[in-house]
């Protein structure tokens, strides 16, 4: 019994499937390019062994512990939260019981890949074969071959950015590149002292003045750490940074207008509108300083996170309650684009939970501007489905060469082959049906499947 079929995602129609097949093997085992993802970068740093299945395949994973909430299965029963449950294998035995939750989902097809492609397993998780399946990773976790640097050899990995604060030492990072040889980038998240409403603002404002030097406290000196502190990433290798806010909203303020708002903002008496105007001015003050220092930058915009305050509270961030909202970009992105939208060093790539705004504002968007790209489908779209919609609508206005290729922005190391093998057949089918309607020459699909792979994340992300 295998967990995979050969033919999984492919197309029905023989000669569709064939091409697709073709193309599909031209870049099935083509190096693994991951420029925006969450891993933790302890792992590079320290390389550390895993501890066992359930904190490794379950407790940080919001795509399963959303769907189990969801039925009804309590965080504490997933080892999370107060009064957790202490014995992973009990953990992993509530996750193996309401495995038949993922029917359909891409989380199945991302877990059953790491199972079977990871781990040897190849019975399908159940009641009756978790402890099976625990023993098996539970003794593969206590072996070098799977410490993460293993996994990142094992996989392909060509080079992987994390993803990191502002105010992170990068310690880690610098541990990565004593005596291996693998490529660990950072990216640079300025959320937490550009957001007003982060939890803790002031006081991080306070730790990013420390860590530079600079007068935080006036808008001239923040504006110089963040100048300071995105130095010192692309020291260690950055190449983009990510802003992950709830609109796409930018602004363009005289500067002694921002001055006052960032007055306002530091003194801790700005309005809920004061904060989004903030955030807004603030895009476009770093795509200024993209302009300089050449970081891609990432806009992650129209999520409702933790949507569950009480979760939240109890037990933080990431926790599965993190909910789509609607996106607009044509007007939110007016400002910058006005300001610094056809300056040649400037590339910015857009990133949505509304599909909506894929056909309607952003592939016409992209497919004009010449600073914007399109990022592949996000996180509830990160799926076979979501990703064919993605190139249904927007191919047809942005083309191929405005995309940004694949990333698979996953904090779950294992899944990152399965999120790669899943885009790689999507897309394969995609140009196969391209071709047996005649829209496309064989070797042309034969010439963009690479690029799609990985050969456009490598250029846009400048890798």
């Amino acid at each position: 019994m295998t967990l995979l079929h050969p033919d999984r995602l492919f197309p029905v129609d023989p000669t569709t499937r064939a091409i697709a097949r073709s193309l599909f093997a031209t870049v099935e085992t083509a190096p693994i390019v991951s420029p925006h993802g969450h891993t933790d970068p302890r792992w590079w740093g320290e390389n550390p062994a895993f501890g066992d299945p359930a904190s490794l395949l379950v407790q940080p994973d919001h795509y399963v512990l959303r769907m189990l909430v969801s039925q009804g299965v309590t965080y504490a029963e997933l080892g999370i939260g107060p009064g957790a449950e202490p014995d992973p294998r009990k953990v992993w035995r509530t996750f193996a019981a309401q495995y038949h939750l993922f029917r359909g989902t891409p989380s199945r097809l991302w877990l059953d890949h790491a199972l079977s492609e990871v781990f040897g397993i190849h019975a399908r998780l159940s009641p009756e074969t978790a402890d099976a399946a625990y023993d098996a990773i539970d003794a593969a976790l206590k072996t070098e071959a799977f410490r993460p640097r293993a996994l990142y050899e094992r996989f392909g990995i060509e080079v992987i950015a994390t993803t990191d604060s502002a105010l992170d030492d990068l310690a880690q990072h610098r541990a990565a590149r004593d005596g291996w040889t693998g490529r660990v980038i950072p990216t640079y998240r300025p959320d937490a002292v550009v957001d007003p409403e982060f939890e803790g603002f002031a006081a991080n404002l306070d730790r990013l003045g420390a860590i530079t030097g600079c007068d935080t406290a006036t808008w001239a000196g923040y504006l110089e750490a963040h100048r300071l502190r995105r130095a010192c990433f692309i020291e260690m290798g950055a190449t983009a940074t990510d802003h992950g806010h709830p609109t796409a909203r930018t602004a363009d303020l005289a500067q002694s207008d921002a001055a006052a708002l960032f007055d306002r903002v530091r003194g801790g008496t700005c309005s809920a509108d004061d904060a989004e105007l903030f955030r807004a001015q603030m895009l476009t003050e770093h795509a200024r300083m993209s302009c300089e220092d050449g970081l891609v930058m990432q806009l992650h915009a129209g999520v409702h996170r933790n949507h569950n305050t009480a979760v939240f509270r109890a037990i933080g961030r990431d926790r599965g309650f993190d909910i789509p909202t609607q996106g607009a970009f044509v007007d939110a992105l007016k400002p910058l684009l006005n300001a610094v939208g056809m300056d040649p060093r400037l590339r910015l790539i857009l990133f949505t939970l509304d599909e909506d705004t894929y056909a309607r504002e952003l592939a016409p968007l992209a497919g004009v501007w010449p600073c914007l790209r399109l990022g592949p489908p996000w996180w509830f779209h990160d799926s076979f489905e979501g990703m064919r919609r993605f190139r249904q609508l927007a191919t047809e206005t942005a083309g191929f060469a405005n995309t940004a290729g694949f990333n698979d922005d996953t904090r779950a190391l294992l899944s990152i082959p399965a999120r790669h093998d899943v885009a790689r057949r999507v897309d394969c089918a995609f140009l196969a049906e391209l071709v047996t309607s005649h829209r496309l020459d064989e070797d042309e699909a034969f010439a963009i499947a690479p690029q799609l792979a990985h050969g456009l994340a490598r250029a846009v992300y400048n890798l």
